[in-house]
């Protein structure tokens, strides 16, 4: 192992890609530390406001807060993290099977990915903005920010310059993931998410040390049953993120033999259908769905009234992260998403027809139709067992403590997110070295 790692910084080229995506994210780092600036009060009015011990609102922030690397403990300028520009890319992934243009523009190529991806990050600008002010207006709220008023002019000024600045940070960390991207090594958003998470590593386990060392042998077994939870979550990620079904599929070629003579004959090779095709993306639309409501009760709690208050109240008490049911409807939601997303990227990668086009088929089945049929019962088969485990990965954040007030680091979006960045950088290691005629990474 350490041979080959010494292997890998002894190639010009690969160690400068390495040493760029590791400074792209040390000034990423610093940004989210440089804060929006508060007084005392607001201070401890945002502490009180990502205790999940105290609301449904503490564990919705608290787990953003694990997204965003602290930045929204510490109000940071880039506290909105990319979780807007994943918003746009998911939005305009489930638009191009219904617009036309956006369809005409993923059959142009590389030009047709490249405006795609700019309309994605336009859409991504007006997104961040409308989070911005969102927050905002639950930060005056909380008391965080009780001068935030837009219309008002001894504070528009201030305001304005808060709503610009969070919405410019989003943009600044979607152009270091490009940047990333193009000139490092690995995806850079997924890169960028992956530095929040591991950068509260350390905290998490330190507070989870002290409140062991409190609790005394309650919190000792506490913390073993956390540790095997999260190993085996772990483990199973691996597996699921690495399982495939290869569908066999032949090309037919052509070979010349001798003068004018053309001879045909076949290459097999495989479609790698993944077992979870769908990756994180159903536990971001679960977790929206379900803090979605959480939110808005807050609002109307404090209604005049009286049904509306009442309402209000009972949603948040229905909608409780520290209650079991909870969660059972949140893997629910999960495994309903699961199927959900893998029809909608199945539809737009339409492998059947391209198929067909290129006069490839599968082995005991006819192009067309029959293909497409055969596919689909595949794709129900193998999304049946990837959608089922991360709605056991989903609900095992209960019993670990995730919606208790315990930790915020464990939650299936974030190991999900940090075990599949972690494989995909290790692949990207793995290709580099094998294309310089090296042994590779792995083996």
């Amino acid at each position: 192992m350490w041979e080959r790692l010494r292997s890998i910084w002894t190639v010009p080229d690969l160690r400068n890609k390495i040493l760029f995506t590791l400074g792209i994210l040390l000034a990423f780092r610093v940004l989210a530390n440089i804060s929006v600036p508060l007084d005392h009060k607001g201070q401890l009015a945002l502490q009180s406001l990502l205790d999940p011990t105290k609301s449904g609102l503490g564990q919705v922030f608290g787990l953003l807060d694990v997204f965003s690397g602290g930045s929204l403990d510490k109000f940071a300028i880039v506290g909105l993290a990319v979780y807007p520009y994943i918003t746009a890319t998911i939005v305009m992934q489930l638009l191009q099977p219904i617009i036309p243009a956006l369809q005409s523009l993923a059959a142009q190529g590389e030009s047709g990915r490249l405006r795609f991806s700019q309309i994605t990050r336009m859409v991504t600008v007006p997104l961040a903005f409308l989070q911005a002010i969102g927050n905002c207006a639950l930060y005056q709220r909380q008391g965080v920010l009780p001068n935030f008023n837009l219309f008002d002019p001894s504070y528009a000024l201030e305001s304005w310059t808060i709503l610009f600045t969070l919405t410019a940070g989003v943009m600044i960390l979607v152009w270091m993931g490009e940047l990333i991207t193009e000139k490092g090594i690995g995806n850079g958003i997924s890169l960028i998410i992956f530095a929040n998470i591991v950068s509260r590593l350390p905290n998490e386990i330190a507070q989870g040390y002290t409140s062991a060392a409190s609790s005394g042998g309650t919190g000792i077994i506490g913390m073993v049953v956390f540790a095997v939870i999260a190993l085996a979550t772990i483990l199973g990620i691996v597996y699921i993120y690495q399982g495939q079904r290869r569908i066999p599929v032949q090309y037919p070629t052509k070979r010349s033999v001798g003068r004018g003579m053309l001879v045909g004959s076949s290459q097999t090779t495989y479609i790698p259908m993944q077992v979870n095709s769908a990756g994180m993306i159903p536990l971001i639309f679960a977790s929206s769905l379900l803090l979605f409501p959480t939110v808005i009760s807050t609002y109307l709690t404090t209604s005049s009234v009286a049904w509306l208050k009442t309402f209000a109240i009972w949603v948040g008490v229905v909608l409780d992260p520290q209650s079991w049911w909870y969660w059972v409807v949140e893997a629910l939601l999960v495994i309903a998403f699961t199927y959900f997303y893998a029809y909608v990227m199945w539809q737009q990668q339409n492998i059947p027809e391209n198929l067909q086009k290129q006069g490839a088929f599968i082995p005991g089945y006819r192009p067309g139709e029959p293909t497409n049929r055969y596919l689909t019962t595949i794709l129900n088969r193998i999304t049946l067992g990837g959608a089922i485990f991360l709605g056991i990965v989903t609900f095992a954040q209960w019993p670990a403590g995730a919606g208790t007030g315990g930790s915020q680091i464990y939650s299936a979006a974030s190991v999900l997110i940090a075990v599949g960045v972690v494989l995909d950088t290790v692949r990207q290691l793995e290709a580099q070295m094998v294309m310089r005629n090296y042994s590779g990474f792995l083996s």
